[in-house]
């Protein structure tokens, strides 16, 4: 991690400004701008915590931050600990220790037995521009507190990011929901990662979300989620070139001559967008690329050399070969629209019926799409080999990307869609 002090800008400082507000000092505004304000709260930091008080985030404040961003601390059991002591100490519940230790006795602690302390609060951040290195450091830090969890990687994106999946539940209906494939709809990756932090907080406390009993569904159902499939392009939108990038000069050309990405880049880091990069319809994605002068490579709506052409875009389809999904969402912004239909492929009258029930429940209208959007895209492509239902769900409303604050609204008309989903 970099060095950060008074000036310093950029979603590292967001996400910094989101952990010390969650943890009781006094950030009023998260907005990436290392200002007087944040060097107070820093400084007041480590003063509590015994470190040099000059404001300067480097290794050894960093040192101090990096449980807390995980959300669980690292212990050694010393003499006279007990669990009931240890989570007065740390400010948490007996319970989340028992979860993120299923081997230990709480009866029985062993002395320099290490263990994990979950602390009291939630790992996902939904106030914050949501990269890959936080995806990374949220599944990380639920994997931690839930040690139950399946985590994984479908493959890999052009500059070698994971495309990480978790697993919710372990029955044999199985679904799939994908956020992320367009960079500037990044918005959609916390929507995915907050639903699984709820879901499983739930599920260990064995409580109902909405009236959906979350044990039932963990018998019942696998809920798979991929919430980033396009991490290179999230990383161009939200912290910019980076002079190492080994495409640096081709992305500067296709990007029509600029180094801000931050409102313009759909794209992967080839130029090519992901969901009008599958066998579906694609020559017609082509052709219509070419007769609206659409650049390719290019910051949006370029179909690729040839279908699959993008380790992105091939890592979902073998993800979804490997499994035997009743359903997939494919998670997009913005419109707060679903659409349902491709090609007439979809199974008939279930698919609508479905779309109609997704439509109630979030409040979003069920519609259907034309032109050059309507080809080529992970929902048609599911719809068109598996002849079940697949759907797009646009979140939200306004010009991507979309800002944080509508995350509260977004989230609330989308979880009982997620549950929905998982037991339709």
């Amino acid at each position: 991690m970099r060095t950060l002090a008074l000036g310093s800008t950029g979603t590292d400082v967001m996400e910094i400004q989101s952990l010390l507000k969650k943890i009781g000092y006094e950030i009023y505004y998260v907005d990436g701008v290392f200002g007087p304000e944040t060097e107070r709260a820093v400084k007041e930091f480590q003063n509590n915590n015994g470190l040099v008080s000059d404001g300067i985030i480097g290794p050894a404040t960093y040192e101090k931050l990096n449980p807390l961003l995980l959300g669980a601390v690292s212990y050694t059991i010393r003499p006279g600990d007990n669990l009931w002591y240890l989570s007065i100490r740390f400010n948490t519940t007996v319970n989340k220790i028992l979860t993120a230790n299923p081997d230990i006795n709480p009866n029985n602690l062993q002395i320099g037995q290490v263990i994990n302390i979950p602390y009291c609060f939630d790992i996902v951040d939904t106030d914050i521009g949501y990269t890959y290195d936080i995806l990374e450091r949220d599944i990380e830090g639920l994997k931690l507190r839930y040690p139950f969890l399946e985590v994984g990687s479908a493959g890999k994106s052009v500059l070698g990011r994971e495309l990480y999946y978790i697993r919710l539940g372990e029955g044999d209906n199985q679904v799939f929901y994908n956020g992320a494939h367009h960079a500037l709809e990044w918005i959609t990756s916390p929507v995915l990662m907050k639903f699984a932090e709820n879901f499983l907080k739930a599920y260990v406390n064995n409580q109902s979300i909405r009236g959906y009993d979350t044990s039932k569904i963990w018998d019942n159902s696998s809920i798979y989620i991929i919430p980033m499939v396009n991490p290179d392009g999230i990383d161009l939108v939200l912290n910019g070139l980076s002079e190492d990038n080994p495409y640096y000069d081709e992305l500067i050309q296709w990007n029509n001559g600029s180094t801000d990405f931050s409102t313009t880049w759909q794209s992967n880091n080839k130029g090519i967008d992901l969901n009008h990069n599958y066998p579906a319809k694609w020559q017609e994605s082509k052709d219509g690329e070419i007769e609206l002068g659409i650049s390719c490579p290019g910051p949006t709506r370029c179909s690729g050399p040839f279908a699959l052409s993008e380790p992105e875009s091939q890592a979902i389809v073998d993800f979804v070969n490997k499994h035997d999904f009743r359903l997939v969402l494919a998670y997009h912004s913005q419109g707060q629209v679903i659409f349902w239909r491709f090609e007439d492929l979809e199974p008939m009258p279930e698919s609508k019926i479905i779309g109609d029930q997704f439509a109630e429940v979030s409040g979003y209208r069920l519609g259907e799409i034309y032109g050059i959007g309507s080809y080529a895209g992970m929902k048609d492509w599911f719809i068109q080999d598996y002849r079940r239902p697949g759907y797009t769900v646009e979140v939200g409303r306004g010009k991507n990307p979309l800002p944080i604050e509508q995350f509260p609204m977004i989230y609330n008309n989308n979880e009982e869609l997620l549950l929905l989903a998982s037991v339709i």
